[in-house]
């Protein structure tokens, strides 16, 4: 299993655009639809180990943030040429199986990755009601095999603090998973 660290893009940057489509209801997904919302973008994916190692933290998250009003979105970047197990229809067979509420958009042009500039699945983005990036990086410090448990501790604290009107602490550290798979 290779690590890629997240690429700890700067505090207060904002939100990039994107339009996308969620692979279970097919409707069309904007960053216009959480205006005036906090916002929580999670680059997942179906293969990743370490995606898989914290799906059901994914799928208990997505409930929380969106009781508190936080919009939620899962977005997945991978090449389906070189990772089939990551189209469309194999997401939306993973977003059923795990009960996640927040919509898996597919971004099949890898565009959003780049706007974002997204590295590793899981790699997490969460931003103000004014959509500027008050948090990046990891779910938890629980990776497959080390043992610690999945608890999603430094992202739910980071939540809590905007929810609260405060600034998550800016010490951060970057999530850590498989690259995203890129076209050639």
């Amino acid at each position: 299993m290779a690590l890629t660290p997240s690429t700890m893009a700067p505090l207060g940057a904002a939100c990039p655009d994107f339009r996308l489509s969620d692979v279970v209801t097919g409707r069309t997904v904007a960053r216009s639809d959480f205006a005036n919302r906090p916002l929580l973008v999670m680059f997942i994916c179906n293969h990743c180990p370490f995606v898989t190692h914290v799906q059901e933290e994914l799928a208990r998250l997505g409930r929380d943030a969106a009781a508190l009003g936080i919009g939620v979105v899962g977005i997945c970047s991978n090449d389906v040429q070189t990772h089939p197990m990551d189209g469309p229809a194999q997401m939306k067979q993973m977003a059923l199986d795990h009960g996640w509420t927040f919509p898996y958009l597919h971004d099949e042009s890898q565009a959003a990755a780049r706007a974002f500039d997204a590295a590793c699945t899981p790699d997490f983005f969460l931003y103000s009601r004014d959509h500027t990036l008050v948090y990046r990086g990891q779910l938890d410090d629980s990776r497959p095999g080390n043992a610690k448990p999945v608890t999603g501790a430094d992202l739910r604290e980071a939540i809590s603090c905007v929810r609260a009107g405060k600034a998550p602490p800016t010490m951060q550290h970057p999530s850590m998973g498989c690259n995203i798979k890129w076209k050639s």
